[in-house]
């Protein structure tokens, strides 16, 4: 039977009539809150956003130009609010995840705390992981971190050394090898070898950077997550536990030659036997709080990647500024050398003794805030019955994230020069100034019970490294103009070609 031309022209015209509805109520639900015009009623914003690997920087600019508040999706903000973050984020808090997390999940066969959408099972999973996470029941944890950037000083010294002839040394990848060496050996005894073989094998770190922009395009645009959340897609782009080269490597039954055992399957496998020890790592802490095989593989790939790319940024990015900022660098380098001559800092040194002093500490904060070293949305949803965020009505179910740069560059926290790289901002303040500086830089990790359980550790390695680094090196960035090679941004950084020239103080 055909269809006549009259019936084909009411029904496009019925399409447009719908597409045009569908665009007006997508514009209209938040229509009262302002934003990129495209972003008003549909997610390619967010996608193209996506796609020019710089999202720290637009959602910041955004906040820098339409305020704390910010909408850029049909049924998405921005806030780069603080207290809107903690209100949030509280422990009885009336928010929930979002559906954004779901897409973050490694594969469709594991969930893991960070990616669970139901608040009950991930208040429970945050109970039993958090001692673990933070350290607090790995006795040795300090050692071993002291121990790896041992190794790094070492590795430097034998291999990056700068005499009379020049040897360039890649900050991007040595700052990688040295945090996934520490997380590796905290969480499960043992480390990957990164800074002894200089390898990535297996390609862990070049598939680690696709699954964190496959996965960010999916979190952003939810049409986009609801594709990749087809089994049938997964199964196509996800690791497997059969790979030989990234992710799957982590997840999987593979035997790499510089770790005893394997990871993941094998590794559970091992802890979870009848006549397995009680470990005191992070992974021992997981068993013993009660988490499943089953839940402790599912930790392992995030516990690695969350608990390495993030440090590194921070490493070098702060290394980095005090590079690019002379009187910095020697300010921080002199308190150093007079804390070794006044006998207050051991070699090698531990952390205690980083957090009491003063111009570190300034170093450490402006780093975090300025490097940025997460910048996830992460989020939230509104309650069903609303809320009310800058004076605007924010309807249940509204998608919030966090413009993370408009918050760690905020003017009334930081002052005026906030985009400036100044550790000095950090001295000689009262006692509420420097709780409300404090706070507010640590949101980069989250806060209250959706907040990072791994932060005392991060603050650990910052605490050592900068301290053994210049205390033995001088450190040179090989090109001011572009110092960093490639640096591409979504929910991470992945920065490619740090060049500095090193030299030995000794």
């Amino acid at each position: 039977m055909s269809i006549d031309f009259l019936s084909l022209r009411v029904l496009g015209g019925l399409f447009l009539i719908y597409t045009a509805g569908s665009y007006v109520h997508a514009w209209y639900r938040l229509r009262h809150i302002k934003g990129p015009f495209l972003a008003s009623f549909s997610y390619f914003w967010m996608l193209f956003n996506s796609m020019k690997h710089n999202q720290g920087d637009s959602c910041g600019d955004l906040a820098n130009k339409y305020g704390n508040l910010v909408r850029i999706g049909p049924s998405d903000v921005l806030t780069a609010d603080p207290s809107v973050i903690r209100r949030m984020n509280a422990a009885r808090s009336r928010y929930g995840k979002s559906n954004w997390y779901k897409p973050l999940r490694f594969s469709s066969d594991y969930e893991f705390m960070f990616s669970l959408t139901d608040v009950g099972v991930h208040d429970r999973l945050k109970a039993q992981t958090s001692h673990g996470y933070a350290g607090k029941e790995v006795p040795t944890i300090e050692q071993d971190i002291s121990e790896q950037i041992q190794i790094l000083v070492e590795l430097i010294r034998r291999k990056y050394i700068s005499t009379k002839e020049f040897v360039p040394a890649d900050l991007a990848l040595l700052s990688q090898y040295f945090t996934l060496d520490a997380i590796s050996k905290i969480s499960f005894g043992e480390a990957f070898g990164y800074l002894k073989t200089e390898n990535d094998t297996y390609g862990y770190m070049q598939t680690g950077d696709d699954i964190i922009f496959t996965t960010s395009l999916a979190a952003d645009v939810p049409w986009l997550g609801r594709i990749l959340g087809i089994p049938a897609v997964n199964n196509l782009i996800a690791p497997r536990s059969t790979d030989k080269q990234g992710m799957g490597v982590i997840l999987g039954q593979v035997n790499v030659n510089y770790f005893p055992g394997a990871l993941a399957e094998d590794l559970v496998a091992k802890r979870f036997a009848p006549d397995a020890k009680d470990e005191m790592d992070m992974l021992g802490s997981f068993k013993r709080h009660g988490l499943t095989a089953r839940e402790c593989r599912a930790e392992i790939p995030f516990q690695i990647l969350a608990g390495s790319d993030t440090t590194a940024r921070a490493i070098r990015v702060t290394l980095l500024y005090l590079m690019s900022s002379p009187r910095d660098y020697r300010a921080l380098q002199k308190e150093i050398d007079d804390g070794i001559s006044q006998g207050i800092i051991s070699n090698p040194v531990q952390a205690c003794e980083g957090r009491n002093l003063p111009y570190l500490q300034g170093v450490i904060y402006e780093g975090l805030r300025l490097s940025l070293p997460a910048t996830i949305l992460a989020m939230k949803e509104a309650p069903p019955e609303g809320d009310y965020i800058d004076d605007k009505f924010i309807p249940g179910g509204t998608r919030i994230g966090v413009a993370i740069k408009g918050v760690m560059r905020s003017t009334s926290v930081f002052g005026a020069d906030a985009g400036l790289f100044r550790p000095e901002r950090w001295l000689n303040l009262d006692p509420t100034q420097r709780r409300n500086m404090v706070d507010t830089a640590e949101l980069i990790f989250g806060y209250g019970r959706f907040g990072c359980s791994g932060k005392p550790v991060a603050l650990l390695e910052l605490n050592m490294i900068f301290i053994e680094l210049l205390r033995n090196f001088d450190f040179q960035i090989v090109n001011p103009q572009k110092p960093i090679e490639q640096s591409i941004n979504t929910q991470g950084w992945v920065d490619k070609g740090m060049w500095v020239k090193i030299t030995d103080r000794h």
